[in-house]
């Protein structure tokens, strides 16, 4: 664990860089809210209110959103990294598109969401290319 933060640590950041303790601070708060909205996707699917196609945004989400940390820190690459956060961010949108008429409310909680992964798009693209 030690040598994945040191080789972190040691990456070219922009100076507006969030500090890292921020990260696992509002990760850990996105995560309940990520996984309340896809376990009333799941309720909407299962009571046949909604179609799998609605679900699908929010499933390719959160399976690229678990792989964000093997990519960026198990295999050390920022232009995987980079690919991965943006199919995060644009299943983001998906997902908020198609989810608006069924359910406003899931919609909403994920805009924190939405917020912070354009915050941490830009600051990877960033990080990709200081670092190339």
């Amino acid at each position: 664990m030690n040598d994945i933060t040191n080789w972190y640590a040691n990456l070219k950041k922009p100076s507006w860089a969030p500090a890292e303790s921020v990260f696992g601070q509002v990760w850990s708060v996105l995560y309940i809210i990520i996984i309340a909205v896809n376990i009333y996707v799941v309720y909407l699917l299962l009571n046949n209110k909604v179609s799998w196609y609605i679900a699908l945004p929010f499933w390719i989400n959160l399976f690229f959103n678990l792989l964000f940390t093997p990519i960026q820190f198990g295999l050390r690459s920022n232009a995987l990294a980079c690919i991965d956060i943006f199919i995060v961010l644009f299943t983001i949108i998906w997902a908020m598109i198609v989810i608006w008429q069924y359910a406003p409310f899931a919609t909403l909680l994920f805009i924190p969401y939405l917020v912070w992964v354009c915050i941490a798009t830009v600051l990877q693209v960033s990080i990709t290319y200081l670092n190339r």
